[in-house]
């Protein structure tokens, strides 16, 4: 049975743990993960944030400095609008950072809610 985009990332959704936009601007001193691509990330994004693009996620996570040792950690995922933030963290928490959670409505939601971008 082939699944569509959208039934995957509401599969996606169902084992995750999603935060609002209000959530996650408490939750700005945590690890902030955005999984968008580059071009998307250098038009802007949350403060702080580290740019892993989802594609190369499982590959490049273990190696970048800031998540090396950080399975327990507490980190915020986000995307443009919240799909590729949720398979992000579904595949985040397979890989042991159980920490990890999806931002609801991602970097749109933010800047929409005129919450501070870079």
């Amino acid at each position: 049975m082939s699944l569509t985009a959208q039934e995957l990332v509401a599969a996606a959704k169902q084992q995750i743990t999603e935060i609002d936009v209000v959530t996650a601007q408490t939750r700005l001193s945590s690890l902030l993960l955005d999984v968008r691509e580059p071009a998307e990330y250098a038009a802007g994004h949350l403060p702080g944030a580290v740019n892993i693009p989802r594609g190369l996620l499982e590959f490049k996570i273990d190696s970048h400095p800031d998540f090396q040792g950080q399975q327990q950690a507490d980190i915020v995922v986000y995307c443009q609008t919240g799909g590729r933030s949720a398979l992000a963290t579904q595949v985040l928490n397979q890989l042991g950072y159980s920490g990890a959670v999806s931002m609801a409505g991602g970097f749109k939601a933010w800047t929409e809610s005129g919450l501070s971008v870079e």
